[in-house]
């Protein structure tokens, strides 16, 4: 039954730290709607009878934003259900930005630049692994800056001021491991007003102004930086990257794809999935994957159930 998936996909966001109040209401009542009417699956044309029965436009485009959400999660356990389109209700969301997605040899010219770019060497040593550690986890810049040395645990990185104001843990490699382990024996030597991870010469964190205008100076070193009309990387291009590039592993794979976006979607700190869902149009290699898996899904869901039709 649709209540039961509802029930089961609650408990998941909640175990992942999400309050998860509001959106549980519009599930459950949701999940009732759908159930009298005598299905068990989303359907578009059921979500949009039931977004625009009664609500106002923005709360209409909540409710469509919150069960969105859930039928993306739900899809990847059960081929049955349909994702409605995040138009379908009220004006259009404002388009973000395209990302610059880094390649693997433009984030290594990168960290190599930045172990250079300085007379100091613990300067450089701390840069470099500043966006590396941006590149290989994904990390915000925020949540990086405001690391501390006992977040570094044997399971990895305890994130504890995310977007979403939810603590995480994120796994580290070993070859980041190494690296880290090598600034902590560096920083542990320096002097400091905390126990933050990166401190500048003066002891405390550097200010995000600061490390953005090192960004840009490394641009240049590279490279990278556009001309006057032209695109150049931001350093949030590094999380979406690193995001782009896990779903990429999961090749032509649908399901695993679909799976796999749940756990990003924590991983990454999301508090929607639709975030997450986003990274899926970054590069046109995963679009296209994705339109030839959507059509297929739906030659043969056609094929099974003639007599439904669109789902209504």
């Amino acid at each position: 039954m649709l209540s039961e998936e509802v029930e089961r996909y609650i408990r998941l966001r909640q175990a992942a730290g999400f309050v998860f109040y509001e959106q549980s209401l519009v599930l459950r009542q949701f999940a009732r709607f759908v159930e009298a009417a005598g299905d068990d699956h989303v359907r578009t044309a059921r979500v949009f009878e039931w977004v625009t029965r009664r609500h106002a436009p923005v709360s209409s485009r909540t409710e469509l934003h919150i069960i969105r959400a859930f039928a993306l999660a739900a899809l990847a356990e059960n081929p049955g259900h349909e994702v409605p389109p995040a138009k379908a209700v009220g004006a259009a969301r404002a388009g973000r930005p395209t990302p610059f997605i880094w390649t693997p040899d433009e984030v290594a010219r990168l960290v190599e630049a930045a172990g250079q770019a300085s007379r100091s060497p613990v300067r450089s040593q701390m840069y470099a692994l500043f966006f590396g550690l941006l590149a290989a986890t994904g990390l915000r810049r925020s949540e990086a800056l405001y690391l501390k040395i006992g977040d570094i645990t044997g399971e990895g990185l305890i994130v504890r001021a995310g977007k979403s104001g939810k603590s995480r843990m994120v796994v580290l490699h070993p070859t980041v491991r190494t690296v880290l382990n090598a600034w902590l024996e560096v920083r542990l030597k320096r002097p400091a007003v905390s126990d933050d991870l990166f401190v500048s010469r003066r002891g405390v964190v550097p200010s995000s102004a600061t490390v953005q205008v090192e960004f840009h100076k490394l641009l240049r070193a590279i490279g990278l930086e556009a001309a006057p009309g032209g695109k150049t990387p931001r350093m949030h291009d590094l999380r979406h990257s690193f995001a782009v590039r896990s779903l990429e592993q999961c090749g032509g794979d649908r399901a695993a794809l679909s799976r796999h976006m749940v756990a990003l979607s924590t991983y990454l700190g999301h508090a929607h999935l639709e975030s997450t869902y986003w990274y899926l149009e970054a590069t046109p290699a995963l679009l296209t994957r994705i339109a030839a898996a959507h059509e297929d899904f739906h030659a043969r869901h056609r094929a099974a159930h003639p007599a439904r039709g669109g789902g209504a």
